[in-house]
């Protein structure tokens, strides 16, 4: 079943010739997510979510905020191994996606959609187009969305925090542009090529 998700996955890649992971063995016991921040032909950020054994994953071009004034576009891309989780380096030219990336926040996450006192499962409010559940990350933390939109046949997401008591209008992607994992900024790592 895995396999049959990462197929589309493993279809735009060479792995003879990238170093992005191939297998989803990396599993835990809570839900986790992952934004990357990835200099491709444009500069983006990727957010994962941990679903049924692989990454759900969307790019974000303008990046998450903690503001829940702003809404962020969010385009479905395909699943992609559970071991990409904490994947930073270098895709080369002339591969899909190539381009540096950085893990820019990652932790856990919790599913908030219920029905009648029972959690609706993650996968089926995927599924149904609206996604609530509460970050616990180093960078983003509490409630967020993903609610989809679009006509048929053009389905855009929309990805935003969801409202709260104060307004956090700090420009997180500014102030702290670096890994959580190694610190490391994504010029960083292009200047170590």
């Amino acid at each position: 079943m895995v396999e049959d998700k990462l197929s589309k996955y493993k279809k735009k890649r060479d792995f003879n010739v990238t170093p992005e992971p191939y297998t989803s063995e990396k599993i835990s016991k809570k839900a986790r997510f992952v934004v990357q921040k990835h200099e491709a032909r444009n500069l983006h950020y990727d957010f994962r979510l941990e679903v049924e054994g692989v990454l759900k994953s969307w790019a974000v071009p303008k990046g998450p905020s903690v503001d829940y004034t702003q809404k962020r576009l969010a385009i479905p891309t395909e699943d992609h191994p559970l071991d990409y989780i904490d994947f930073e380096g270098t895709i080369p030219e002339g591969n899909y996606g190539a381009g540096t990336m950085i893990v820019w926040d990652t932790g856990t996450y919790r599913n908030l959609k219920e029905n009648d006192g029972h959690e609706i499962p993650i996968e089926k409010t995927i599924e149904d187009g609206r996604v609530e559940f509460i970050l616990e990350g180093e960078k983003l933390k509490g409630a967020y969305a993903l609610i989809r939109t679009g006509k048929e046949g053009k389905k855009f997401w929309l990805f935003f925090k969801m409202k709260e008591l104060h307004r956090d209008n700090r420009d997180i992607l500014k102030e702290q542009p670096e890994s959580v994992l190694s610190g490391k900024t994504v010029e960083d790592l292009k200047k170590e090529q």
